[in-house]
């Protein structure tokens, strides 16, 4: 199963979706109201940012093994970028969107929190399933 794994494609997926985490959470796109739902400032952001080498190490990590999962679980349905997305909908749907959001109530931040979150998951999941599927 692993065998049929194109790590380059894995790799190259992993690190779009890290990246598009700087972009998505950059006051670009969706830094200020993301704060404001966590209630955190910007001396706050600038504090939490000096110690973040670990967890940035881990979240790449953890978007390797997303993007690793991917590439073994889709073609078993079908190949290419359409598939490969679809299935990746349907995990996240599953998995990833309903936990989240299920975290977010329990937690007690603002729904527009889950949909910032929710709303890089699948974008990131869909650059994954572009690299993926092209390359499948």
């Amino acid at each position: 199963m692993l065998e049929d794994v194109n790590f380059l494609a894995v790799a190259l997926g992993a690190a779009l979706a890290f990246g598009l985490g700087a972009l998505w959470y950059s006051p670009v796109l969706f830094e200020k109201r993301w704060m404001a739902g966590h209630g955190h400032t910007q001396e706050m952001l600038k504090e939490m940012q000096a110690g973040m080498g670990p967890s940035y190490a881990i979240a790449f990590l953890c978007w390797l093994t997303m993007a690793t999962v991917l590439a073994m679980i889709a073609p078993h349905f079908a190949t290419g970028v359409g598939d490969t997305f679809h299935i990746g909908l349907m995990l996240w749907c599953g998995f990833s969107a309903t936990v989240g959001l299920v975290h977010n109530r329990f937690s007690d931040k603002p729904i527009s929190v889950w949909v910032i979150d929710a709303g890089y998951e699948l974008t990131a999941i869909a650059l994954m399933s572009i690299v993926i599927g092209l390359w499948s």
